[in-house]
């Protein structure tokens, strides 16, 4: 039995490699911890990108930022995001899993908050908007603890589906927002205890708007959430460990090598996630972006919450190479939809091609990380020659939270140089060219890299199942 201490949820007997115990006890355990995980994250996530949506009315209510500006506090939240994660990888062996979840998911409500009281005044510094920008980071962060803690729960066979469930239904906090803000911002549902509505123009044309509510809106979703956190979830006895022990993964090659690759792939993702709204306005100003902004990161979330089995069955660095490659594809027909090879501007073309990307990044979202539990596994024999093989299994395990962890961090970047890649393209040249031109450059360097490494026959990992030798599965 998974057994505690008594009045603790401290797991101190954990072992989900156990076929019986795993059965009996560890699958309900894990699963429960798995599914209060999930809204905890998918709250993080929309607190993290709600400036995506939030920047395209600020315009409109009065608010005198330039384009550029208004880039900047999309890429923001990623920046902060991105540099949390480094350090909430290594949160949960120190802290524990359960207060952890609870704590950084209570964080939300300082920028939440925040935001619904400064849109409500024009007049508010620039400054202060770079401020609560940087704070939506803590939304960011979280991913790296959640996926950290989730991975822990879980047996191998079962730990690349699980990740890409956690993940993709947490990325789906990103199209759950920018579907929802539209709708709340045009209803009075917290007047009048958040103030006035905000008139916005827009064609000329009046409306009444409640910019606040786009914040406001997460605040008694946050509160239920961490208290579920508190009261619901478990820690693991076995996962503790110290920064010191867990920072042997900067001396892991395969560690950085990973990071690259899911800066192409959950990079790509958040920064199209963050730029997409925008950059649509400024192409296709007759569109109303915000209507169907929500469908891109819908489709990244759902193709990455849905195909974890797809590389869990077949390999994910197998499914990795082709997923580079579609987004190398997906990039050539974005550059097509906007005219740069001499075709007429189509906005048809141009959406298309972006439902295309975000499905790639949300499959190669799941299939680089089925790779870093399989890639550390088969490199302990190597790194542990004399240890038996219960002490490779527990090395592993922890080395792979902590991998998982800070790719995550790295990835997160992504989320940044996107939007102010088309930023400062669209200054330098008026079209966003440049931009996908380096993004199409940085796919064919992962299509190369994850062949040399891991998915070229005879490669570390096994080519059939992305599995490790019998010798070292134990």
């Amino acid at each position: 039995m998974a057994s505690a201490k008594p009045g603790s949820r401290v797991l101190s007997d954990w072992r989900p490699e156990d076929p019986a115990f795993w059965a009996e006890t560890g699958r309900p355990i894990a699963r429960r911890n798995l599914w209060i995980s999930v809204p905890n994250l998918l709250l993080a996530f929309a607190v993290w990108m709600v400036w995506s949506m939030v920047v395209a009315k600020l315009k409109l209510i009065g608010f005198q930022f330039t384009t550029e500006q208004l880039f900047w506090l999309t890429a923001l939240p990623a920046l902060s995001g991105a540099t949390l994660r480094i350090f909430y990888s290594f949160m949960v062996p120190i802290f524990g899993g359960r207060l952890w979840t609870t704590l950084s998911t209570l964080s939300l409500l300082v920028p939440a908050i925040g935001i619904g009281v400064v849109v409500q005044d024009p007049s508010t510094p620039y400054a202060v908007f770079v401020g609560l920008a940087l704070l939506c980071g803590l939304g960011g962060g979280n991913f790296a603890s959640s996926m950290s803690n989730v991975s822990f729960f879980f047996p191998k066979a079962e730990k690349g589906n699980a990740l890409a469930l956690n993940a993709g239904f947490g990325n789906l906090g990103v199209s759950v927002m920018q579907f929802l803000v539209p709708v709340v911002v045009g209803l009075s549902m917290f007047a009048p205890l958040v103030g006035a509505p905000q008139t916005a123009v827009e064609n000329g044309v009046e409306s009444q708007v409640w910019l606040q509510n786009a914040a406001y809106v997460w605040v008694p979703f946050i509160v239920v959430s961490a208290v579920l956190a508190w009261f619901g979830m478990n820690d693991i006895a076995s996962a503790r460990a110290s920064f010191a022990e867990q920072a042997v993964v900067f001396r892991r090659p395969h560690n950085w090598i990973m990071c690259w690759l899911y800066l192409g792939t959950f990079g790509s993702f958040l920064g199209f996630s963050a730029a997409f709204p925008l950059l649509t306005k400024t192409l296709f100003p007759e569109v109303n972006a915000l209507q169907f902004a929500f469908l891109g990161p819908l489709v990244g979330a759902g193709s990455r919450a849905l195909t974890g089995w797809v590389s869990d069955r077949f390999g994910g660095q197998h499914v990795t190479h082709w997923v580079f490659l579609a987004l190398c594809a997906g990039v050539g027909a974005v550059l097509y939809s906007i005219g740069a090879t001499g075709a007429e501007p189509s906005f048809a073309a141009f959406f298309a091609s972006f439902m295309w990307l975000f499905f790639w990044t949300g499959v190669g979202n799941a299939s680089t990380f089925q790779m870093i539990p399989a890639i550390v596994r088969s490199d302990m024999p190597r790194l542990m020659p004399t240890a038996n093989p219960a002490a490779r299994l527990k090395a592993a395990e922890m080395e792979s939270a902590a991998i998982v962890g800070f790719t995550s961090a790295i990835g997160a970047f992504g989320g940044f140089f996107i939007p102010k890649a088309f930023g400062d393209s669209l200054k330098a040249t008026g079209d966003p060219q440049m931009a996908l031109l380096i993004f199409l450059g940085f796919y064919v360097s992962c299509v190369v890299v994850n062949w040399a490494f891991y998915a070229r026959p005879s490669s570390m990992l096994d080519a059939s199942r992305n599995t490790i030798a019998p010798e070292t599965a134990a």
